[in-house]
């Protein structure tokens, strides 16, 4: 009966399209063409990254095997998917060849409630040689800090220096192919999208003369 009444009001508003109302109903289709092509290239993206990441723990055994020069002070490497080898270490490795003397790999996971309590901020996970996993939570009312969230872990990774303390980051640059997993016109949308976007030391509050970005590119 109700599918009926909203069958007669619908119908009834379609003789309005050719006076105007085809106009919303563009802009409201050209928006939720963008967030379904900013949905689906994060998913594709996120797949991509996590399919061809190393293990991190994995890769700290081997690294250790010959470990390269340890020098003063704590890097903090910012990766989008935890227990993963971020590109920014990979690329400070290969072109310094150094290692810092406490290092925290850093996950931020943003959660469908408000708040979360401070307490439960923090997650941390030791993986041995001054080598530790942190996830950071928030709820979508709280306002990301980084670096008040890891001064929270004041006493269990060592003293963190706001001096002496770098952020590594990825600046990822999206290069459209054939054959992806949606097509290439949304993948090439998707790519300037991600490019316009909001930079990720922006958004998690990190001080701008602390931070490093190493440049990559991933083909989705």
């Amino acid at each position: 009966m109700f599918f009926l009444v909203y069958l007669a009001f619908w119908s009834s508003n379609l003789l309005k399209l050719a006076d105007g109302g085809w106009f919303p109903l563009f802009i409201g289709g050209l928006i939720l063409t963008l967030m379904l092509t900013w949905r689906d290239g994060r998913s594709l993206l996120h797949h991509k990254t996590r399919n061809e990441s190393m293990d991190l723990a994995s890769f700290l055994s081997a690294l250790f095997l010959a470990p390269p020069i340890r020098v003063e002070g704590t890097a903090v490497f910012l990766t989008s998917e935890d227990g993963i080898v971020s590109n920014a270490m990979l690329h400070n490795l290969k072109h310094n060849k150094v290692f810092h003397a406490q290092n925290l790999f850093v996950t931020v996971r943003n959660h469908e409630v408000p708040w979360i309590a401070t307490d439960k901020h923090i997650e941390l996970l030791d993986l041995g040689h001054n080598c530790w996993q942190v996830m950071v939570h928030y709820g979508f009312m709280d306002d990301p800090d980084v670096p008040i969230a890891l001064s929270l872990l004041r006493g269990q990774v060592g003293d963190i220096n706001a001096m002496n303390t770098s952020y590594f980051l990825s600046r990822d640059s999206i290069v459209p192919t054939v054959g992806g997993g949606i097509s290439q016109w949304r993948e090439k949308l998707f790519a300037q999208m991600y490019l316009n976007a909001s930079a990720a030391a922006d958004v998690l509050n990190l001080p701008s003369n602390s931070v490093v970005e190493m440049g990559s590119k991933i083909e989705i």
